[in-house]
């Protein structure tokens, strides 16, 4: 696919597979009965926030659907393509049509806008994002910093959210559900021994630790120390704000704690990794 859609939206995506396309519907916006209209089966968000739903519904009872969904039509029913949120609302609200674009696309393509639509609105839980990823390297064969230029996110953002999916079932859904934050499985997966990951699980969903307080459990676990049962004490931060500030985004693109010793004019940078495999994907993260 031609590079100049990579990274630019929804929008522009959707106009390149129409210029590429020779079977495309050029037609304009059409009013289709939402009875014939079926959800699309690759969608990669599994869940729909209902209090938000019904939000929407409200609104289109007053101003009706502002932005038609797109479809792909098949037989006597229309499959969406993007737009699905749009749908269940609108049918929420007790409307009998809803406005849509008809279109062709290939399986790949058809996954691709999904994905991006729903990335974009920021409308994936953590795991529901991962697995958008992983679904559309392997349908499409591509490269994870490909996947990263299509939905205009970094790499290491990419990296981060597969990692994620390293997790248990059970960890996962706690973090699909909120009880975790996408900063404490990261400290969960640093972990080196699963029995180990098991017990940092345990105290974070029952002592409601911080990031920060799990990452170092984390370290103490790596370390051999299993009898601790309440968050070690916290070590002294760098005063300066800025300084703090920087960590975190540190930690952000990289997954784990970095220590900035020194000031703002100098000093050294501390990098924690807690196996082989955390060294190496530190690594990658630091040269490409």
């Amino acid at each position: 696919m031609s590079k100049r859609a990579l990274g630019k939206g929804l929008e522009s995506l959707i106009q390149l597979y129409e210029e590429e396309s020779e079977n495309s519907c050029n037609e304009g916006v059409e009013d289709i009965y939402i009875k014939y209209v079926i959800p699309n089966p690759d969608q990669p968000r599994k869940t729909f926030n209902e209090e938000a739903l019904k939000e929407l519904a409200d609104s289109i009872k007053e101003q009706g659907v502002i932005q038609p969904i797109i479809v792909e039509k098949s037989g006597d029913r229309y499959f969406i393509i993007a737009g699905e949120r749009r749908f269940r609302a609108s049918r929420l609200a007790g409307m009998d049509v809803i406005p849509a674009l008809i279109r062709e696309y290939t399986r790949e393509q058809k996954l691709e806008i999904a994905l991006i639509e729903n990335i974009q609105r920021e409308d994936l839980n953590s795991i529901e994002e991962a697995k958008a990823y992983l679904s559309l390297i392997n349908t499409l064969d591509i490269s994870q910093e490909a996947v990263a230029q299509k939905v205009g996110k970094k790499r290491s953002t990419i990296a981060n959210s597969l990692r994620l999916l390293k997790l248990p079932e059970d960890m996962q859904e706690s973090l699909k559900m909120g009880a975790i934050s996408a900063g404490h499985a990261r400290a969960i997966l640093s972990v080196l021994n699963p029995s180990d990951m098991r017990i940092l699980f345990s105290r974070i969903t029952s002592n409601g630790l911080s990031v920060r307080e799990s990452e170092q459990q984390a370290m103490g676990l790596n370390n051999g120390v299993r009898k601790a049962t309440s968050p070690p004490v916290k070590q002294v931060s760098n005063p300066d704000p800025e300084i703090r500030r920087i960590e975190q985004k540190f930690l952000d693109v990289l997954g784990t704690k970095v220590t900035v010793k020194g000031g703002l004019r100098k000093g050294r940078i501390e990098i924690d990794y807690y196996s082989l495999d955390d060294l190496e994907r530190i690594y990658d993260l630091l040269v490409k």
